[in-house]
């Protein structure tokens, strides 16, 4: 089955038709500008762009930067904060004349490596950190996803805010090179560890191109690797869990 997925984020919004028995991309990838302010009106206009240009008609999952519960946007991180109360599926779905199921977008990234990438086949708990502006979770039991987890805003035990410690963002802003970043994230790496007991922890999102660049610094005691999809994941994860509402 075919899929449009999109990856909506705080300065782009990418989509591409999905083959999701395989997870592979079947169009080229394409990217429009998010609108700024990124209000829920410019949003799905653009989305309704990205639609036209795939000249699509069929379903359509996006991963979206906030808390989704029920179709109905709760937190808004990157975005107008006018999106909080919306009902985004309802949104879309009429602004694109397509049935459109939306989700948190690290919780697709993860739906993505669960099925296709480093955490197939995996059993027990995975969690999936997305290393960018922010720190996004994603977090499974037995392929399980308890969505909306949030936890790059816990706070570390130096008392600040994890992602705002140790996001690529935090190691942009200082000017940290990759091994003193590095030993941040290994902080907020041992937090996770204490709290959940994961028997994987996968690193997706930009920084975790750079993943030999900071590994040595990571000293706990859960395997750790590099997600395979990289800057797809959110798009193929969006498709799959689409796929998962119309069928």
């Amino acid at each position: 089955m075919q899929i449009l997925g999109v990856d909506i984020g705080g300065s782009g919004i990418k989509g591409a038709i999905v083959d999701t028995l395989t997870g592979q991309l079947v169009s080229e990838r394409h990217r429009i500008e998010t609108p700024q302010p990124a209000t829920p009106e410019a949003v799905a206009g653009v989305l309704a762009q990205l639609v036209l240009h795939f000249n699509w008609t069929g379903p359509i999952g996006c991963g979206f930067p906030a808390a989704i519960q029920h179709g109905m946007v709760r937190t808004a991180a990157n975005i107008s904060k006018a999106f909080i109360g919306t009902n985004i599926d309802k949104l879309f779905s009429e602004a694109t004349n397509c049935e459109c199921h939306n989700l948190n977008d690290a919780d697709a990234a993860g739906i993505a490596e669960m099925h296709f990438g480093e955490g197939a086949g995996q059993v027990g708990v995975v969690l999936l950190i997305t290393i960018g502006t922010g720190l996004g979770t994603a977090l499974f039991t037995d392929g399980n996803l308890l969505p909306n987890t949030e936890l790059g805003h816990l706070y570390l035990e130096n008392g600040l805010e994890a992602e705002r410690y140790a996001s690529d963002a935090a190691r942009k802003l200082q000017d940290l090179g990759w091994k003193s970043w590095g030993s941040r994230f290994n902080i907020y790496l041992s937090a996770m560890e204490k709290l959940f007991w994961p028997d994987l922890i996968i690193l997706g999102g930009g920084a975790s191109k750079k993943f030999d660049k900071f590994k040595e610094q990571i000293a706990i005691k859960t395997t750790v690797k590099s997600a395979a999809f990289l800057n797809q994941a959110g798009i193929v994860g969006a498709a799959l869990y689409a796929k998962s509402k119309v069928v």
